[in-house]
């Protein structure tokens, strides 16, 4: 069973950084792109960022040139290192997959991080 396990979340003052992780184990034979969805309360899931296989990274226009997505294709692990955090950056941040295994190909889901940004 693949299981994708987020760590790193936390309290930050305005303008202070956090770096979240995010390993993905199981029967992965290919992981074809990670990425990071964010959901504030009272308000819809929204995708943050993404990165290919090959690197190819994708951002929401409000975190450009502030958050930086990578990935460590050894480890199975995405980070998301967010910087200059604003108050409006406060949600649970979901990594999510798109993984084949011998079984097909489908999208996974961790079960969140608590990220809380004061002001």
């Amino acid at each position: 069973q693949v299981q994708l396990v987020e760590s790193g979340g936390g309290l930050v003052q305005a303008g202070g950084s956090l770096r979240l992780s995010c390993t993905a184990s199981g029967p992965t034979r290919i992981i074809n792109s990670m990425g990071w969805y964010r959901q504030a309360l009272g308000k819809q899931r929204e995708l943050v960022a993404t990165i290919t296989s090959n690197r190819v990274a994708d951002y929401v226009d409000s975190v450009k040139g502030r958050f930086a997505i990578s990935v460590d294709t050894a480890k199975n692990t995405v980070y998301l290192q967010m910087n200059n955090l604003k108050p409006g950056d406060t949600a649970v941040y979901y990594c999510s997959a798109d993984i084949t295994t011998n079984w097909g190909r489908s999208d996974y889901w961790g079960r969140g991080t608590q990220v809380t940004v004061s002001s």
